[in-house]
């Protein structure tokens, strides 16, 4: 059974930095690219950043650089580093796991999500 397991969110303020993290459990193979997506209520999930298995790195343009992916292949940990935060980056952030990890919504596996929030 696979399990993609967040943490790491919380509640900050603007310009603070957080790390989420995702440890992913049950992948048969190792050659999966992991992603981080995030929600707010009320509107569409949308693309935040993808790793692939070979380490290549994908994110969304509105982030101007703010974010970083990386994992740790040994802990089948990813993670999300997030700098100068701003309120529109609130959301539930999402972990995801696929062979592809693109920057669609099509991803094989989901984690149940962890809230940032942003204040002002």
């Amino acid at each position: 059974q696979v399990q993609l397991v967040e943490s790491g969110g919380g509640s900050v303020q603007t310009g603070d930095s957080l790390r989420l993290s995702c440890a992913a459990s049950g992948l048969r193979d190792s050659d999966y690219g992991m992603g981080w997506f995030r929600q707010v209520a009320g509107k569409e999930r949308e693309f935040v950043a993808s790793i692939t298995w070979a380490g290549t790195t994908y994110y969304a343009d509105s982030l101007n650089g703010r974010f970083t992916i990386s994992r740790d292949y040994a802990k089948n940990t990813v993670y999300l580093q997030m700098n100068s935060l701003k309120p529109e980056d609130t959301a539930v952030y999402y972990c995801a796991a696929d062979r592809l990890a693109t920057k669609t919504l099509h991803y094989d596996y989901w984690g149940q999500g962890t809230q940032v929030t942003v204040s002002s």
